[in-house]
């Protein structure tokens, strides 16, 4: 997506989050900061995985002790799209074979759907330098290494947010924040269908090729199976964002 931060002043739900699935804690901060708790989710529609995000996120600025959150699942089908007046990336939306969203992140059209692990880090940047360029060069730093555990050589390309291999698009990353807090994130390409991706123009880059895991591999391999690796590496990356408070 060539634009990824899109600043969204304004409250969110008060409501207490649902805890979906599984809650697993994974790793202990430093005195500065919070635990991480990394979730896997499951299979869960778009808006029930938006409301979440989005109680998360009101708990975390009502409560600044929260532990910053990582949710993991796979969606149903679904179309999202950033608020930005330019929408051409979706070709006219009525076309469309599943539902659509406009959502405060930023970026054009991209597909979610099964096959296709999200990741969504609901974190307050106000721990971690208030920088919104080092938080995407982070998630793509840490999409890079962990594609490098499958033996897959991804990179970025200059100028486009998101991780390749070669001139083939992997992972997506569009974020939103609210009050220094995250939300959204990154949607990596593990399994399954890609040819929902035809029906737009991803991220607004014309004749893109998707791309996934099980692609580039060439062996089977599962979300879940993905998402528990992915797990334990961002665990140890975390601490990468965390700087000492100014004096």
């Amino acid at each position: 997506m060539s634009v990824d931060v899109a600043e969204q002043l304004g409250g969110a739900s008060s409501a207490s989050p649902v805890r979906a699935g599984l809650a697993v804690p994974v790793s202990q901060s430093s005195a500065l900061h919070a635990p991480l708790d990394v979730r896997w989710l499951g299979r869960m529609n778009f808006a029930d995985a938006l409301q979440l995000q989005e109680n998360i996120v009101a708990q975390k600025r009502n409560e600044p002790n929260v532990a910053d959150t990582i949710l993991l699942l796979e969606h149903d089908p679904v179309y999202t799209i950033g608020r930005t007046p330019d929408q051409t990336s979706l070709r006219g939306a009525s076309h469309l074979p599943h539902p659509f969203f406009q959502i405060n992140r930023g970026g054009q059209a991209t597909y979610h759907g099964p096959g296709q692990l999200m990741g969504y880090p609901i974190i307050d940047l106000r721990n971690y330098s208030q920088d919104l360029h080092k938080y995407l060069r982070w998630i793509e730093g840490l999409l890079i290494e962990f594609l490098g555990e499958f033996e897959i050589k991804a990179q970025r390309r200059e100028g486009l947010t998101g991780v390749w291999v070669q001139e083939r698009k992997i992972a997506s990353i569009g974020v939103g924040v609210r009050h220094w807090i995250t939300m959204h994130g990154f949607a990596l390409n593990v399994c399954g269908d890609l040819s929902p991706f035809d029906q737009i123009t991803p991220c607004g880059i014309s004749n893109v090729t998707m791309t996934s895991i099980e692609t580039e591999t060439r062996r089977s391999v599962s979300v879940i199976e993905v998402a528990a690796a992915f797990e334990k590496l961002v665990a140890r990356k975390i601490p990468e964002l965390r700087v000492p408070p100014a004096p």
